[in-house]
């Protein structure tokens, strides 16, 4: 059990999590709602195959979604070559914080396809989960996570990416709802040429704790790997959490990669931590950098627009608009990029007051 003295606990409210941390084997679930195209399969799967397919568990938490879930994991697979017309929507929906939910979820994306994954999280529960993507050479896939919990929900996770030979795959992560969130990503490459896109936005309110974790482990030359995480604060106690780790190992020739975490700062009272790591093993590479910041409203971007003639609290929205919408639009999924600032705008309500007419993306 940890005591969060821990280096990979230290910024984590252990508290908070006791819901989903002890030994306490359940067969509860979530209730699943599978959607998209008539190629794509889901199934359950038994311990032993889990264990051939799975991701090694990283920490307890993981370790126990394994440990403590009696029910079968669920395995879905995107099938080799296809290319599919319309995302794949798996929402899943909690009844209540009062039981814990422990899952398994291996999602196999098969060689020289094309699909869009979105992964929604609705309702109220205390989860947690284990997901691991196994992407076949060649592939092309957009995976994302939104979580839309309600304000009492508490979610563990750790999320773990296979990428094969000359694939290509965005992942995004969209974080507005919960009580407590511990969102943990790896991601490794299998061959050769893979390209990986990791994404993020987060709106953190008062009491909030939305914690992200990434490992990007470069083990394979000519690979890329760009990271853009950015997230909002506001109210007392709201906490945000990004550490990203990327390992090059001596391997890794020929690769590049750069990984950014930018924090805005609202109101009083809140805690943004970032730590971006970088540890590099060969010389041989193109290029690599991280960088973390952490701060209130442009003072020059506010004056610009007010001496313009635009109230404060527009203003304000304005430039917070321009903070979320250019990595909104780099998740590169229409169909969710207006949904996603339509959220963004009711947070921003909640803080600025009510949203004017129309407001340009």
């Amino acid at each position: 059990m940890p005591t969060g003295q821990e280096e990979i606990w230290r910024f984590t409210p252990v508290d908070r999590f006791t819901p989903i941390l002890g030994e306490a084997p359940t067969a509860a679930e979530l209730d699943w709602h599978v959607a998209g195209p008539d190629a794509v399969t889901t199934t359950a799967l038994e311990a032993a195959d889990l264990r051939d397919l799975a991701e090694t568990p990283q920490d307890r938490l993981s370790v126990l979604a394994v440990a403590n879930a009696q029910a079968p994991a669920r395995r879905v697979v995107v099938p080799a070559g296809v290319e599919l017309d319309s995302p794949v929507e798996i929402t899943l929906s909690g009844t209540g914080p009062g039981t814990a939910v422990f899952q398994n979820v291996v999602v196999e994306i098969g060689e020289a396809s094309s699909s869009t994954i979105v992964v929604r999280y609705r309702g109220s529960a205390a989860l947690d989960e284990n997901w691991t993507f196994r992407i076949g050479d060649g592939a092309h896939t957009t995976i994302l996570f939104v979580q839309e919990w309600e304000d009492d929900a508490v979610h563990g996770a750790q999320i773990a990416f296979e990428l094969g030979r000359d694939t290509t795959v965005r992942t995004a992560q969209a974080s507005f709802g919960g009580k407590v969130l511990r969102i943990s990503q790896t991601a490794s490459y299998q061959g050769p040429g893979g390209d990986l896109t990791q994404l993020g936005v987060y709106f953190v309110d008062a009491d909030q704790h939305i914690e992200h974790r990434l490992f990007v482990d470069h083990d394979a030359p000519r690979t890329v790997s760009h990271v853009d995480f950015r997230g909002c604060l506001q109210g007392q106690d709201a906490h945000s959490v990004w550490i990203g780790d990327v390992l090059i190992r001596p391997t890794a020739e020929d690769i590049e990669t750069f990984e950014s975490n930018k924090n805005l700062v609202l109101t009083e009272g809140c805690r943004a931590d970032a730590v971006p790591n970088l540890e590099i093993q060969t010389g041989r590479i193109r290029g690599a950098g991280h960088s973390a910041s952490t701060g209130r409203f442009d003072a020059d971007q506010l004056f610009y627009l007010q001496a313009r003639g635009i109230e404060e609290a527009e203003a304000r929205r304005l430039v917070v608009h321009g903070f979320f919408t250019d990595i909104v639009r780099k998740i590169g999924v229409p169909e969710l990029t207006d949904e996603l600032i339509e959220r963004i705008e009711a947070e921003l309500v909640a803080t600025l007051g009510s949203a004017p007419e129309q407001v340009e993306a």
